[in-house]
């Protein structure tokens, strides 16, 4: 998706989609999520998963596959665990 926002091009898209994960574009930032780190992406169409929209600025959301991440979320993925720690 790409949108303005106050004369700068604010965007998210899905730039590559491997057997271990997926690479994507954020703000002129590259990521990659690792199905071991984000296992709802692993086994889903290759349209749900390109189907992303940048909220905010900072919000990812994947309307199909019910899964939202922030940016943060792409940056510091040992801050939020699959597993709880109890």
């Amino acid at each position: 998706m790409k949108s303005l926002k106050n004369g700068k091009n604010i965007s998210a898209s899905v730039e590559n989609i491997t057997p271990f994960g997926i690479w994507m574009l954020v703000k002129g930032k590259e990521y990659f999520l690792k199905y071991s780190d984000y296992p709802y992406f692993k086994n889903q169409t290759i349209k749900s998963i390109q189907n992303v929209k940048l909220l905010h600025g900072f919000h990812l959301y994947w309307l199909e596959l019910d899964v939202d991440l922030e940016i943060d979320n792409l940056e510091n993925p040992e801050k939020y665990p699959l597993k709880s720690k109890i």
